[in-house]
């Protein structure tokens, strides 16, 4: 794990219906870390107890080794960048330029090149009112407002929504502009299971306010596999990481398993072909993960 540039540790925050935690969980610096999960799992108030908006009932937030007990200093503030999922009624009456002038008072590293590159590449309307624009306009503008201080933390909670296939492609790359200088970290709430393939680098799990741990995506989707044997396939279910198996035929059996890597060697030690294989959807492991099956090399 890379340097860790916020710790969670025991976090508890109780609502009137569910409570969220026990939350444990390091997020390292300079990569995109993905939180998933079905709604209402309590993802929008992980991202707003990370800034301090919300304040967790139990348990401490770190920021590099260092705890703020009384709210996140103005210079650690102005390292932020955050699209949120409900958009700002404060400024519905305002023009993007006006709306762009009020923000930028917020950040000292403001930068009103990059903001009107960003404008121009999203095609955003500029001498509209944002209550006037439509939702796909407004989100390009508040990525776009996200982006412009050039933050060293960017914290975005379904940014995507409302945006055109085409306007999704070019929020992608700027996303992965951003990680150039690996001074970026990313932490990206999002139900678009392409978006998580295209973009994450860790997933982080929560379901009904509880983590269920944090892993590598890649090395997630190389182990999580369905494959089918030829010959003797009593052994399936003593191997390590079986979900499930079933006899097809005769010959042949087929199972999947989170530990494909792990798998493959001893068959082949037992002198078992596996003929064929399927990488799991993402999608079908995120399901299988929340039904107890935990991955390979889970931090939790």
């Amino acid at each position: 794990m890379e340097p860790k540039l916020i710790e969670m540790r025991n976090i508890m925050k109780r609502r009137r219906t569910k409570s969220i935690g026990p939350l444990n969980l390091s997020i390292p610096e300079g990569y995109i870390i993905a939180l998933v999960g079905p709604n209402g799992s309590g993802k929008t108030t992980i991202l707003n107890m990370i800034m301090q908006t919300v304040i967790p009932d139990e348990g401490e937030i770190s920021w590099r080794g260092n705890v703020y007990s009384k709210g996140l200093p103005l210079k650690l503030r102005q390292q932020i960048g955050y699209v949120p999922e409900q958009l700002n009624n404060e400024e519905k009456h305002m023009t993007v330029d006006g709306a762009a002038a009020f923000r930028s008072l917020w950040y000292d590293n403001w930068d009103g090149y990059y903001f009107d590159e960003l404008l121009s590449k999203f095609g955003v309307p500029r001498g509209t009112k944002l209550y006037k624009m439509s939702k796909g306009e407004r989100r390009k503008f508040e990525i776009a407002a996200a982006l412009a201080p050039r933050p060293k933390l960017l914290l975005l909670d379904e940014p995507s929504s409302g945006l055109d296939p085409f306007a999704w492609k070019l929020m992608i790359d700027q996303l992965r502009d951003c990680l150039k200088d690996g001074n970026t970290t990313i932490v990206l709430s999002t139900h678009i299971v392409e978006e998580i393939r295209r973009l994450a680098d860790y997933l982080i799990l929560v379901h009904h306010g509880k983590f269920l741990g944090m892993v590598e995506k890649d090395g997630l989707l190389d182990n999580w596999k369905e494959c089918w044997v030829t010959g003797d396939g009593s052994m399936i279910g003593e191997l390590p990481g079986i979900v499930s198996w079933r006899q097809e035929t005769a010959a042949t059996t087929s199972f999947i398993t989170t530990e494909c890597l792990e798998v493959e060697t001893i068959l082949q030690s037992a002198g078992v072909l596996i003929h064929q294989t399927r990488s799991l959807e993402l999608d079908e492991v995120l399901n299988l993960w929340i039904q107890g099956n935990k991955p390979a090399g889970v931090q939790e």
